[in-house]
């Protein structure tokens, strides 16, 4: 198998026809392309979403869980209702040290706290062959209104696409904290490139769109980027999406760096960026509550009859790669890393 997660075709043959028993209470079950399942409880609503446990430990203790919490709050907050309850399993190596973990846990404390999310059960421990990143796994709870609730597989033709803060989020960050102050480019733009980081969380994104306005369905751009995030909009709902590209916003810092290490900045990962389709009369709306929370979003297409996406006009590849961690391993080779994390987990 590949590395990362699995494509459409591997889904539809191994995983789909395989689900276990047939529940009346299960709105959506596992669908390529969207981010949680929904489950019907009593008058009440069930969205809730599993994800890695992945603590980057190079980005230092503070960022790194910040980052580790975001990712497994992300997904069941595009449902449109606030994340409420977390399910999380540390499957950690045998040298964490207590102090390490005491950082990484002060962190999800705080920042469930913020959300008003519950940590509810788990399972903690160490376990030979466990290595980082990948340090278990998290599931996420969002119960509430049924009325609320955005599927993301409810995008029609008619809807307008919007896009939040740009391609490569996540990318341009991570790069920018890590080895932006050896590249070559000005300390403005480096500042602003590691600025993105801090955008690298799509829950406030989603909750403010779906609160503002008629929002159809939703997807985050995380794996191989914006392109990829809009063949699995589309294939969701089983439409098609018409883009232009010059439309999108772009945070900045974030061209610059993505061409400083080679980097096709609409193909890489862009945790905290959300795409969503909104119903016409809508947009302003959303618009409207996003630019009052400081977050860029831009109409940036139309959802139509059909399959597939078109970008500016021209049938839009499926990327097949991501470029961000490739990019990583080779700053890492060349201008190595200052870590937190050395001297907390010795």
């Amino acid at each position: 198998m590949d590395s990362g997660k699995v494509g459409r075709a591997f889904f539809d043959e191994h995983i789909y026809p395989r689900l276990g028993a047939d529940r009346a209470d299960v709105r959506l079950g596992p669908t390529h392309g969207a981010d949680f399942g929904v489950i019907a409880v009593g008058a009440r609503t069930l969205a809730l979403a599993t994800d890695p446990v992945f603590v980057l430990r190079e980005l230092g203790a503070e960022r790194a869980a910040w980052f580790a919490f975001h990712i497994a709050a992300s997904d069941a907050a595009l449902s449109g209702i606030p994340p409420s309850h977390l399910s999380l399993t540390l499957n950690l190596p045998p040298d964490t040290t207590k102090e390490y973990f005491g950082r990484l846990w002060e962190v999800f404390d705080r920042e469930a706290r913020d959300l008003g999310i519950a940590i509810t059960t788990g399972h903690t421990g160490t376990y030979a062959g466990c290595a980082w990143p990948t340090v278990g796994a998290a599931t996420t709870l969002a119960v509430g209104d049924p009325d609320d609730l955005v599927m993301p597989t409810g995008a029609e033709p008619g809807d307008r696409l919007v896009c939040t803060k740009g391609p490569a989020i996540e990318t341009t960050g991570i790069l920018s904290v890590l080895y932006g102050d050896a590249l070559a480019l000005d300390p403005e733009t480096v500042d602003a490139g590691k600025a993105r980081f801090a955008e690298a969380s799509p829950v406030r994104d989603a909750l403010t769109a779906a609160a503002a306005g008629p929002v159809t369905a939703m997807h985050d751009a995380t794996e191989r980027g914006i392109d990829n995030a809009l063949h699995e909009l589309a294939a969701a709902s089983d439409v098609r999406l018409a883009a232009d590209r010059e439309r999108f916003p772009i945070g900045d810092g974030v061209l610059e760096v993505c061409d400083a290490f080679d980097v096709d900045p609409w193909t890489a990962s862009s945790e905290g960026t959300v795409l969503l389709t909104v119903r016409p009369g809508g947009v302003d709306d959303v618009l409207d509550a996003l630019a009052a929370e400081g977050i860029r979003a831009a109409g940036v297409g139309s959802v139509r009859e059909g399959a597939g996406v078109t970008m500016d006009g021209r049938e839009l590849a499926r990327p097949t790669s991501d470029p961000l961690w490739d990019a990583y391993e080779r700053g890492k080779d060349r201008y190595g890393v200052q870590t937190e994390w050395e001297t907390a987990s010795e």
